[in-house]
């Protein structure tokens, strides 16, 4: 079977997707697929209007195959099949994943192109479902453990590291507390270096030997103190699973969501910090000063993230939902996932 996956990402890094495009990746690995990278045009959309392409996508040659599995951060990415001409024609079958699928405004005409899609949230299913017929199936967002999972029980200097978007009266109140000499605790924040271009999946691997060396991460979720017009949702980001896999112990306002109940599941495994900023930085203060639970807590968080949303258990979950076989590499890295996970403790 001839599969190809595509995937912007690789085209235009940002820091946020990068686990999205680890994905894409993975699915090319285990799939024996071919990577294709659509981008979006330069021209203005009035431009390809009197070209003949109002998709927003510069062209992409692709001789097509069986199966096209487009790889979406969000709805809208799902019209990169526009690059490919006569794309439907070309594949026997379409498929996509969407990672923001709550954005419902973004499932646009180019859905009407695909055989089946998954979102991350279960609620997201009924309107693309609707509108089009298709099938839809629910597959939640994951994140690489054999590749950022970190030592058994690695020396841990940093107190706190808050990174991304932040809170900005909270980050006041904890570089206020924290940074002056004469507090004992280290609060790192945006140590991201590039948030978009050619250095982003470099620079991840930085990231995470940071997480690997702190003991608490900060995440909240997108309605505390909201910045940007942007859609927002109370879904589980990148963050939350980069966190608990890396061992920290995540604090912070958690969201309000079946799919946070679902997926954060476990006991301690978030903390949820007071509404007034100084009361959150106390609270901050006394559980550093619990290391003996923070150890424990951190490894149990490793392990539980290890065991419910490593990339492998979802890549499986996909070959289910879209008829495909399960590699034998897939099923073998699936046991190495959980092996390893047993290394953090029952």
């Amino acid at each position: 079977m001839k599969i190809v996956v595509a995937s912007a990402g690789h085209a235009a890094p940002h820091a946020g997707w990068a686990a999205i495009d680890e994905l894409a990746d993975l699915l090319v690995h285990y799939l024996g697929a071919t990577l294709i990278t659509p981008r979006r045009a330069d021209t203005g959309w009035a431009e390809r209007l009197l070209a003949g392409r109002a998709s927003g996508w510069a062209p992409l040659d692709c001789a097509g195959g069986d199966l096209l599995i487009v790889v979406a951060h969000a709805p809208q990415d799902l019209s990169m099949i526009d690059a490919i001409a006569n794309c439907r024609g070309k594949f026997g079958r379409i498929v996509g994943w969407v990672t923001d699928s709550y954005f419902a405004a973004g499932f646009g005409r180019a859905l009407s192109q695909y055989d089946a899609i998954t979102v991350t949230a279960r609620e997201d299913m009924a309107h693309p479902q609707a509108r089009h017929g298709l099938a839809v199936h629910h597959v939640y967002q994951g994140i690489d453990g054999l590749a950022w999972a970190p030592p058994v029980d690695g020396a841990r200097a940093i107190d706190l590291i808050g990174f991304g978007r932040m809170p900005p009266s909270y980050h006041a109140h904890f570089a206020a507390r924290f940074h002056p000499a004469s507090s004992p605790h280290l609060y790192l924040h945006s140590p991201l270096g590039n948030v978009t271009g050619p250095t982003v999946h470099l620079e991840r691997g930085m990231l995470f030997k940071l997480l690997h060396h702190s003991r608490i991460a900060l995440a909240f979720h997108l309605f505390v103190e909201p910045q940007g017009q942007r859609p927002r949702s109370m879904m589980v980001t990148s963050r939350w699973l980069e966190s608990l896999l890396a061992g920290c112990v995540v604090a912070g306002k958690r969201p309000v969501s079946t799919m946070a109940d679902d997926m954060l599941g476990w006991d301690g495994a978030t903390v949820e910090l007071a509404d007034a900023p100084e009361d959150a930085a106390d609270q901050l203060r006394q559980l550093l000063a619990m290391d003996g639970v923070l150890h424990q807590q951190r490894r149990r968080n490793v392990r539980e993230v290890l065991i419910r949303h490593d990339w492998r258990h979802r890549i499986v979950d996909l070959c289910g939902h879209f008829q495909l076989d399960v590699p034998p590499a897939l099923r073998a890295d699936q046991q190495r996932v959980l092996a390893l996970a047993d290394q953090f403790g029952p």
